[in-house]
């Protein structure tokens, strides 16, 4: 109770229908639980929350318990896991329709195709995302520092003096390097030992349960998105060649792509296209990335360093809500305005020193000077 994710104020918890999405550890129970116990107490006949992958569910039904719940005078209704029953939104949608005066939050799986077939909840719900943790809130989480989230343009415009405040008080690039291997889900505190055991874990209940229950795969299907993230793991970031992937699968054009797409959906992996497209129109992306850099060392045996950079920034960025794309010169395009190039310490503008609004972010450095800004800051984002 002592730490909140930054979206747990952000929400508007007035809406009727609340959607909270995010991939599998980052946190999306506990802050339904932090809502609920600092709304309602912890005994309170007005909220319950409810976890729909337990088994109790096998043999009762969510609408019945819906019922029951707003005739004992029940004013808010929380569906934990919501991809674990059939239909969901069909469900959602009955009990939204049922009961008027019920306020329901559900959380689910990042991989829920929000806008698929099924009960339309396009024109009720409002959806947030939860992503991973940003290094600003790992420091606040480790007790460490508590700072603001910075703006893009604030980090661009004044990272000398953000970063002179905060390496004033403490070892930034220390900690930094403790949070690139296993800061960027919540649940590093049940042992940082076993962290890379567990993350792994998780990306397997990912791909073997969460993966089937929200799409029709087979066995095979998921045996193939599998091998597909570990050949990818081995291999990020890179320009792909889709086809000689499609070859090593064993599958076609289609289906590799819809594994490709369900793996970024499902957070474990970032598509990067040089123009702004959304993953359904995306036919081949340009670059592919891991979709942070804790996944990069439970997966892989020797991490890249400029790799591991680069993911940083591509999550932290996206996180925040920025639109990146893949520019002609230089690592990133954000918003369509500004470019990045990403390097360490000794990193030089000379790929992109006539580029208007471009800057180099270099690791190992404490604090920047001109357009030279030290990697750690662009986790102060959110």
């Amino acid at each position: 109770m002592a730490f909140h994710r930054y979206l747990l104020p952000a929400i508007n918890w007035g809406n009727r229908l609340i959607c909270l999405k995010g991939a599998k550890g980052t946190g999306k129970t506990t802050l339904l639980l932090q809502h609920a116990r600092e709304t309602f107490g912890e005994a309170n006949d007005r909220c319950l929350v409810v976890s729909l992958d337990n088994i109790w569910f096998a043999a009762h039904d969510v609408i019945d318990l819906a019922d029951w719940h707003w005739k004992h005078g029940g004013t808010h209704l929380f569906l934990d896991e919501v991809h674990h029953i059939r239909l969901w939104q069909t469900v959602i949608k009955n009990i939204y329709d049922s009961y008027p005066s019920l306020n329901i939050v559900y959380t689910g799986s990042s991989l829920l195709q929000l806008e698929s077939k099924g009960g339309d909840l396009s024109r009720r719900r409002v959806p947030y995302t939860l992503p991973c943790l940003s290094f600003r809130e790992y420091l606040k989480f480790e007790g460490v520092l508590d700072f603001r989230p910075c703006s893009l343009k604030e980090v661009l415009e004044k990272h000398r003096s953000i970063a002179s405040e905060i390496v004033g008080s403490i070892r930034i690039l220390e900690h930094f390097g403790r949070y690139l291997k296993h800061g960027c889900y919540p649940f590093y505190k049940e042992g940082v030992d076993e962290f890379d055991i567990r993350l792994a874990e998780v990306v397997n209940q990912v791909l073997e349960i969460d993966y089937p229950k929200i799409e029709d795969v087979s066995a095979a299907t998921i045996m193939k998105a599998k091998k597909m993230l570990m050949i990818l793991a081995e291999s990020v970031p890179q320009t792909p060649r889709m086809a000689q992937l499609y070859r090593e699968l064993e599958t076609d054009r289609n289906q590799g792509l819809k594994i490709l797409k369900a793996l970024a959906r499902a957070g474990l992996l970032q598509l990067l296209s040089s123009q702004k497209a959304s993953l359904k129109d995306m036919s081949r992306p340009d670059k592919i990335f891991l979709d942070n850099v804790n996944l990069m060392y439970a997966l892989v045996r020797d991490v890249d360093t400029g790799c591991a950079r680069e993911t940083f920034i591509l999550n932290q960025l996206r996180s925040a809500g920025y639109e990146v794309t893949y520019p002609a010169q230089g690592d990133f395009r954000i918003d369509g305005k500004w470019l990045v190039e990403v390097g360490g310490k000794g990193k030089k503008f000379g790929q992109i020193a006539d580029v208007p609004d471009s800057f180099v972010a270099a690791d190992d450095i404490e604090v920047g000077y001109g357009n030279k800004i030290p990697l750690w800051l662009f986790g102060f984002l959110y």
